[in-house]
C-alpha cells in the first residue's frame, strides 16, 4: 500500500515512517524539513505545509491513504495546525479519491475520559496540563475531529493518552472512543494505527489506545511533550 504520512519527521511520525517501510509499504513522508528524513527504498519524500491547500493536493495524489501524525507545542495563543491541516488534505483526500485516513487526536477528546484509578492524573495532572496548558492545542484538536467527522471519508480518530518515547511495540491496547490508560508509547501508537489500517475496526470511529508494560517519567513527558516539543 501507498501511503501519505503528514508530520513524518515529528517523533510518531518517524515511528509511523520505520514501521510502514518494514511492514513493506510504500510512503510518502509529508515534510517542510526533508533534509532530516535520510532516503530509504520505498520513501518518497513531498516538501509541503501541511496547511497549504495546494501542496497537500501534491503529495496525497497517487497514495492510498493518508495517515497524519502532526503535532503543536502548548500555547496560550490560538492554535490552528490541527484544524487547518485537516480541512487541506481532507478536501484532497476527497478530490483524489481517496477513501481511508486514521489522524491522531488524543484522549482529551473524549469529555467522559477518566483513567480508572488514575486519581494524582485526574484531579491534579489533567486539570492543570492537558485543561489549562494545553486548553488551545486540544480545543483544536476537537476542530480537527469536527472536520473529518463531517466528511464522506472512510476515517478514524486515532486518540493516545500522554504520549512518551519507548523503543519498541508493546502489548498495548485499543477501544472504541478511548481507551483506560494515562500514556502511550509511540512505538505503539504507530502500531496500532498500521494494524487499524490492516484491519478496519474503528472506521468512521474514534480509536483509543494506550500502553500498560511500562510507563514513562511523568515530570520528563510533560517537558518533552508540554514545553520542549518542536
Amino acid at each position: 500500500m501507498r501511503i501519505a504520512v503528514f508530520g513524518a519527521n515529528g517523533p510518531t511520525g518517524r515511528q509511523l515512517t520505520d514501521q510502514a517501510l518494514a511492514a513493506g509499504h510504500e510512503v510518502v513522508a509529508v515534510t517542510r524539513r526533508p533534509g532530516s528524513l535520510p532516503e530509504r527504498p520505498g520513501l518518497t519524500v513531498a516538501v509541503a505545509d501541511a496547511t497549504d491547500p495546494a501542496a497537500v493536493e501534491a503529495a496525497v495524489s497517487g497514495t492510498d491513504a493518508v495517515l497524519s501524525a502532526l503535532g503543536a507545542r502548548f500555547s496560550k495563543e490560538t492554535i490552528t495546525t490541527y484544524s487547518a491541516s485537516a480541512t487541506a488534505f481532507t478536501a484532497a483526500m476527497t478530490h483524489h479519491g481517496i477513501k481511508r485516513l486514521l489522524a491522531v487526536s488524543s484522549s482529551i477528546a473524549d469529555p467522559m475520559w477518566r483513567p480508572t484509578g488514575a486519581h494524582f492524573f485526574n484531579y491534579v495532572l489533567d486539570p492543570l496540563v492537558n485543561r489549562r496548558m494545553g486548553r488551545t492545542l486540544h480545543e483544536d484538536m476537537r476542530r480537527m475531529e469536527a472536520v473529518i467527522g463531517g466528511t464522506e471519508l472512510d476515517w478514524t480518530l486515532v486518540r493516545p493518552s500522554g504520549l512518551f518515547e519507548h523503543p519498541v511495540v508493546t502489548d498495548y491496547v485499543t477501544a472504541e472512543t478511548s481507551a483506560d490508560g494515562v500514556f502511550t508509547a509511540r512505538a505503539d501508537l504507530a502500531a496500532s494505527m498500521l494494524r487499524e489500517l490492516e484491519e478496519q475496526r474503528y472506521v468512521r470511529t474514534a480509536m483509543g489506545v494506550v500502553t500498560t508494560a511500562v510507563k514513562p517519567n511523568i515530570a520528563k513527558l510533560i517537558w518533552n511533550e508540554g514545553v520542549k516539543k518542536k
